[in-house]
């Protein structure tokens, strides 16, 4: 078969299923679930992998509603991971579209079965929880470090947006607990035998608060205090905060990681108190970026008739995704499909409408249709596919003597 009868057979089987997909999407708007609760929604897309033929391992990753569903060709080839999100921010739902996310990657992950034992190699499609973080979040970093990507070639997916547009520049960052034990007392009538844990955090929130002025404005600092005592006459022996330290680069936050610790450290010594400092989840990396997977992506654009008015530019946001981590291991696109023609901002009402509506639902077959074509062009490329992997080898080398 020629590339154009592999590359027909991936939209009819598209254009064919896509409506199983739309109503999968409904259903998981209908029951939104945060990180690692993704129960429902994570049966119902490991089920129709199976459907589908893949042979499907749930609750991997030290995730319980992770999966690893994979489909292997007799024939050798490359192994190209789609990557599947479906969980809901807390309190609103699926208001960052994800109901829609997951469902992309499964769908074309699909069609490309139908045509890989012709073509040789291993189609996986990994079901990451968690993206938006939470309870044992960013599970895009457990994939990582458990080694689900050691013997990948290239990853990717396409994440809900207002236009059609290459991978955003994300920002790393890291989820910090900070928690002070200190020796109660009553604060009217000993206080000098107490310890207070909330002075050592306030004097954490002045000290975060005097070293911006020392930090690059790249970086954005961000917390709440999640414990402060339980009575106004009792000098707290316990107080705890959570706070995101984000910079432009893994590298960067590390930095920021450190510098913050002494402060806490500092706070520590001058109030006599005890300190706890670590990650309460991931890390989240920053996206390294590979121009030129970018641009097999957006050559597929014409063949499926977008207009160029809903055609964006390269982004730059201020926001993190765990799909950063996977980024600094294998070549990672995560462009962004259109499911509004007016400009929505994430995480909020319009958004969470326009992930059930009706272009939401219709974006579902253009967004497969998109990640499997480029698939099948790295399957049966392979001077592309090294070309790809050796423009990524290079930013990431570039980033890290940065």
């Amino acid at each position: 078969m020629a590339t154009k009868d592999y590359q027909l057979a991936i939209k009819q089987f598209i254009d064919e299923n896509y409506q199983t997909h739309q109503e999968l999407a409904r259903a998981i708007h209908a029951h939104p679930e945060v990180s690692n609760h993704e129960y429902y929604s994570s049966d119902l897309l490991a089920g129709q992998l199976e459907a589908y033929g893949f042979h499907v391992d749930k609750n991997v990753a030290g995730h319980p509603t992770a999966f690893d569903a994979r489909y292997k060709a007799s024939k050798p080839g490359a192994t190209i991971v789609l990557l599947a999100e479906y969980d809901a921010l807390p309190g609103i739902g699926h208001a960052c579209g994800h109901n829609l996310y997951g469902n992309y990657s499964i769908l074309a992950g699909a069609a490309l079965k139908q045509i890989i034992d012709n073509i040789g190699g291993e189609i996986r499609v990994y079901g990451t929880p968690g993206e938006e973080g939470g309870e044992n979040g960013s599970a895009k970093g457990s994939f990582v470090k458990y080694g689900y990507f050691d013997d990948v070639d290239a990853a990717l997916s396409s994440h809900p947006g207002v236009k059609y547009q290459p991978s955003a520049r994300l920002k790393a960052v890291k989820p910090v607990d900070i928690v002070f034990h200190g020796k109660s007392a009553h604060a009217a009538g000993n206080p000098e035998d107490g310890r207070s844990a909330l002075e050592a955090l306030i004097q954490t929130y002045n000290g975060i608060n005097s070293l911006r002025l020392y930090l690059p404005d790249d970086v954005n600092i961000h917390g709440i205090i999640t414990n402060g005592g339980e009575a106004p006459n009792v000098i707290p022996d316990y107080a705890s905060a959570r706070f995101y330290l984000r910079a432009n680069t893994k590298f960067d936050a590390q930095d920021v990681y450190d510098k913050v610790e002494k402060v806490v450290e500092g706070a520590a010594l001058t109030t006599g108190t005890t300190y706890e400092f670590g990650l309460f989840q991931n890390a989240v990396d920053d996206m390294v970026l590979t121009p030129l997977f970018e641009e097999v992506y957006a050559s597929h654009y014409a063949d499926l008739h977008i207009p160029e008015s809903e055609i964006g530019t390269e982004s730059v946001s201020s926001g993190s995704s765990d799909v950063g981590n996977v980024s600094h291991v294998v070549p990672t696109i995560e462009p962004y499909t259109s499911i509004s023609e007016t400009f929505i901002p994430g995480h909020s009402a319009a958004f969470k409408a326009a992930a059930i509506s009706e272009r939401g639902l219709n974006s579902i077959p253009i967004a497969a249709k998109l990640l499997a074509l480029t698939a099948l062009d790295l399957f049966e490329d392979e001077p592309l596919l090294e070309r790809i992997k050796a423009q990524h080898a290079k930013n990431l080398r570039l980033q890290e003597q940065h």
